[in-house]
């Protein structure tokens, strides 16, 4: 009996290592190859680790363009705006879930419908307003035009609906307000769907390409996307130069998979939370 249970459990885990090597794999690639020469890239059969490293290759990708003003541009937009929409998708979703007041269906039925609009179908009108808010070619531009989520509203929702109402009518007892029962007793029970917000929200912004080329013209405000396609065209010499393209997209992802690495734990509650309330 426990050899038929030992190895299902063995297949399993074997068929997830070999998942996630496949979806590792990218990634070896793409760092290797920052290290090859451009003839080493395109050899055939391909090499999988290149004769003589060049190391070089990562320092002088950094030095032909500055990545390190791309990178810091995006984190810093990025954090500001998943902090705004960690605020504003909270204090939503709690309205949405446990406060009572006329046309509360309605509104829930306005925003669940907003997420089948495509963003770019909103474009034109937010450049319009951007510009007559002087708000064009700026950081508060990128920030203002994106703190607000209807998937991130729609997640923090049915994160709540998860929370049983009887906590709130306990804290209302005690003679707590909303903003304390939201701050100090459901965002702490939810904690790990926002911490899902707050990644899925940074790589989106962090990688945002079209929106803020759209609305930004300086290059001081150029974002990671934008900064590499410029690199590639420049310094990457329209694809000629592969190993530091490879090299530069290898360093731009390190800010990701070092958040990712942060909040691998509390993602992993999560799943187990919604894994648990769906078999419940």
């Amino acid at each position: 009996m426990t050899e038929r249970k030992t190895m299902p459990a063995l297949t399993r885990h074997l068929l997830l290592v070999l998942v996630g090597a496949v979806m590792a794999f990218p990634f070896y690639w793409m760092v290797t190859s920052g290290l090859k020469t451009n003839d080493e890239i395109w050899q055939f059969p391909p090499t999988f680790w290149p004769d003589a490293p060049k190391w070089g290759n990562f320092l002088e990708a950094w030095e032909a363009a500055p990545f390190w003003r791309y990178m810091t541009n995006s984190i810093g937009v990025a954090c500001a705006i998943a902090f705004i929409q960690v605020i504003n998708s909270g204090m939503m979703a709690y309205a949405l879930t446990h406060m009572k007041f006329r046309l509360k269906g309605l509104l829930t039925a306005v925003i669940l419908l907003g997420y089948m609009v495509p963003s770019t179908a909103v474009y034109l009108p937010s450049y319009i307003v951007l510009a007559k808010l002087n708000l064009l070619d700026s950081y508060a531009g990128m920030i203002l035009s994106n703190c607000v989520s209807v998937f991130s509203i729609f997640l923090i929702r049915q994160a709540f609906l998860q929370v049983s109402h009887e906590i709130v009518e306990a804290g209302q007892i005690d003679g707590a307000g909303h903003s304390r029962i939201l701050w100090t007793l459901l965002i702490p029970l939810v904690r790990s769907s926002f911490a899902v917000l707050v990644l899925i929200t940074f790589i989106e912004q962090y990688n945002n390409y079209f929106w803020p080329m759209l609305i930004t013209k300086n290059p001081d405000l150029q974002l990671v996307s934008a900064g590499l396609r410029s690199f590639f065209v420049e310094g990457g010499a329209y694809g000629l130069k592969w190993p530091l393209i490879m090299a530069a997209s290898s360093f731009t992802i390190a800010p990701l998979l070092l958040l990712f690495l942060l909040t691998q734990k509390t993602i992993m509650q999560s799943v187990n939370l919604s894994a648990g309330v769906n078999k419940g």
